[in-house]
């Protein structure tokens, strides 16, 4: 089911945005998933318990061993080091893994394919019923919809306040600590190499 949900999101982003938008996206939203999955895979039960049981073994009890499984089943999916990849292991990273996967490609995909009113529109709908407990729906409508509204200009002054730095070819190694702060936050005429 969360591998279906994960393909589906990955043909619907394909489908629906520009191809250098997909493949840049899609990539790195893939890689942060598997390093989730590396990471959650080896460490939710990678590595062997020190706590001793507080039982004695069963032969010391009278109880007959545990017969091995004959099919050949294993909670050890791998062993890397002193590190392992069990089946439990292998559940929570690929849930994890799939869930991330989920959110941030769902999220891009929706704030790049609908307007920021009509996802204002949206969310009001559903916080209707929120004004009767005396939630203030308009003020949050208002502050999302000027967030999405002004995000693109946020960002093009950032990108902007980059080149420009960049373009001052400033010696950075011979300015001291306040005045590479101030080169970079303070306007651009202030800025002397």
């Amino acid at each position: 089911m969360r591998f279906g949900l994960v393909a589906y999101l990955a043909l619907l982003s394909m489908w629906v945005l520009p191809n250098h938008v997909w493949k840049d996206q899609l990539g790195r939203v893939a890689l942060l998933s598997g390093i989730i999955f590396i990471m959650l895979g080896f460490g939710s039960d990678g590595a062997p318990s020190l706590v001793q049981t507080r039982t004695p073994p069963p032969s010391v009890l009278g109880l007959p061993n545990i017969p091995s499984s004959s099919n050949g089943y294993s909670y050890t999916i791998m062993k890397l080091g002193p590190l392992q990849f069990t089946r439990k292991g292998l559940s929570v990273a690929s849930t994890s893994a799939c869930l991330s996967f989920a959110i941030f490609q769902s999220a891009s995909l929706c704030l790049t394919t609908t307007t920021p009113e009509q996802l204002a529109s949206a969310l009001w709908w559903f916080m209707v019923p929120l004004k009767h407990i005396g939630v203030p729906v308009p003020e949050i409508i208002l502050t999302l919809l000027l967030s999405l509204r002004f995000i693109n200009l946020v960002f093009d002054e950032v990108r902007n306040s980059a080149l420009a730095i960049v373009a001052r070819r400033i010696n950075w190694k011979n300015l001291a600590t306040m005045e590479t702060v101030d080169s970079k936050v303070g306007p651009p005429s202030n800025a002397s190499a």
